[in-house]
């Protein structure tokens, strides 16, 4: 699968494409089932100005933007923050969600126990390995899905009421991650509309209602609700992307 992720912001004066490779590397997990360049232009006159490492670029955005969400939606007292996966997703969501947030425990589940122990090993905190994502999801306050599920591997009656999710993975309209009683019983928010009725399994499939997306909360005109459960779907939006490649881009230029 190869994508193709153009965006303009006048508002950062940037314009940029992203590049991005998915393979499902059944046999050589080594290699990542991402991978991704981000090129930036001059908006001015269509020159090429930097070719970016898109896969941090995708990592640390998609991250940011589910700490956004949660920082809006989880509840008023969060203790206990669950990722299930152990890819490179899950790095990046415990490093930002650890800098911004105080948990008291960070749970991690994967299908392959070997790769959440090492996940443990090599983390900066305490993170307790779980035998199950039902042990690994039972009492969490914030949970984090960040797998390569195809079917669901989150269930809505494991789930606390009034926790907050971040559904990360599935990012096809036939794959899913969450079961439909969690999607329908769930406030659902969504980085787009559009695209989340176009791409995601959790959200076709379910028949789930879309509450509001995530820049509608940002904007006032849409309410977070923490006190509900709440589901974030998350697929990454091009102009996400752009930002942080001009972000990136201006702080080396200034420092050059």
């Amino acid at each position: 699968y190869l994508g193709v992720m153009p965006a303009y912001s006048a508002a950062d004066d940037a314009l940029t494409t992203k590049l991005v490779t998915f393979y499902e590397h059944l046999k050589d997990s080594s290699v990542p089932s991402h991978q991704a360049t981000v090129l930036l232009f001059d908006p001015s006159n269509g020159t090429l100005k930097a070719v970016l490492d898109g896969s941090v670029i995708t990592a640390k955005r998609t991250a940011a933007v589910s700490a956004i969400a949660t920082k809006l939606l989880m509840p008023a007292f969060a203790e206990v923050l669950c990722i299930l996966g152990a890819g490179v997703q899950a790095y990046s969501h415990y490093d930002i969600f650890t800098e911004l947030f105080t948990f008291k425990e960070v749970r991690i589940w994967n299908r392959t126990k070997e790769r959440a122990v090492k996940f443990a090993s090599c983390v900066s905190g305490p993170v307790r390995v779980c035998s199950s994502a039902q042990e690994a999801v039972t009492g969490a306050d914030v949970i984090v899905t960040v797998t390569m599920a195809t079917a669901p591997i989150l269930f809505g009656d494991w789930v606390k009421p009034g926790a907050h999710i971040n559904a990360v993975g599935a990012s096809r309209p036939d794959w899913r991650e969450l079961d439909d009683e969690l999607m329908k019983n769930s406030v659902l928010f969504v980085d787009s509309r559009e695209a989340a009725l176009t791409e995601s399994g959790d959200v076709i499939l379910s028949g789930a209602e879309i509450f509001a997306e995530l820049g509608e909360v940002l904007k006032g005109t849409k309410p977070a609700l923490p006190e509900k459960t709440t589901v974030f779907k998350s697929l990454g939006m091009a102009v996400e992307d752009t930002v942080a490649a001009k972000f990136v881009y201006d702080a080396w230029s200034a420092g050059n």
